[in-house]
């Protein structure tokens, strides 16, 4: 679709809107029904926007990136600012535990370093696969019927469809890395003989 601007430029990055938000939600495994039920954007609306029919507003694309968590620049494709740093904003939660996304546009699978203070178990269950790396101090881990303890450099992972919590084994912080994916995402180690 031509928006007639005479920037080429322009013009495709708007073209690649559609394609790019149709697989963000095929990766998370998103109906457009469901898409819509979670943003309130109609499904003909997703499904003209998807397919380049219809170019997306502020108000559309507002609430496409908050239901796939990403910023609105990677809906967009913003232009990189040459500085491969991620700039660390680390967001404070319940009870004294903080968590630092360290993956500028979350995709499929997600990274956070967190600190987790003392708080109660609460298994929860839901779609996806996390992978958990105890930096510091002692992690459970309660999945189903099982109650582990994590030490630092000790790795769990999991399909999160099965009950589960995990937290500080004691009263004291634990800081652990945090991978989260789609369900069937697991976190490949590649590691080459030692030289």
């Amino acid at each position: 679709m031509n928006t007639g601007t005479g920037d080429p430029e322009l013009e495709r990055i708007l073209d690649g809107i559609g394609p790019r938000l149709r697989r963000l939600r095929k990766d998370r495994g998103l109906t457009l029904e469901a898409l819509a039920a979670t943003t309130g954007i109609s499904v003909s609306t997703l499904s003209r926007v998807e397919s380049g029919i219809r170019r997306p507003t502020l108000d559309l694309l507002i609430p496409l990136a908050r239901a796939h968590h990403v910023a609105l620049d990677q809906l967009v494709a913003a232009p990189a600012s040459g500085d491969p740093r991620v700039h660390l904003r680390p967001l404070r939660r319940q009870r004294g535990s903080v968590l630092v996304p360290l993956t500028q546009y979350p995709g499929r699978v997600q990274v956070f370093k967190q600190v987790l203070s003392p708080r109660p178990p609460e298994l929860v269950t839901h779609e996806g696969y996390e992978w958990l790396y105890v930096l510091a101090g002692r992690l459970r881990l309660v999945l189903g019927a099982r109650d582990v303890t994590l030490r630092p450099g000790e790795v769990a992972e999991f399909d999160t469809t099965e009950p589960h919590w995990f937290g500080p084994a004691d009263d004291s912080a634990v800081e652990i890395l945090h991978l989260f994916g789609p369900r069937g995402d697991q976190a490949v180690v590649r590691a080459g003989p030692s030289a």
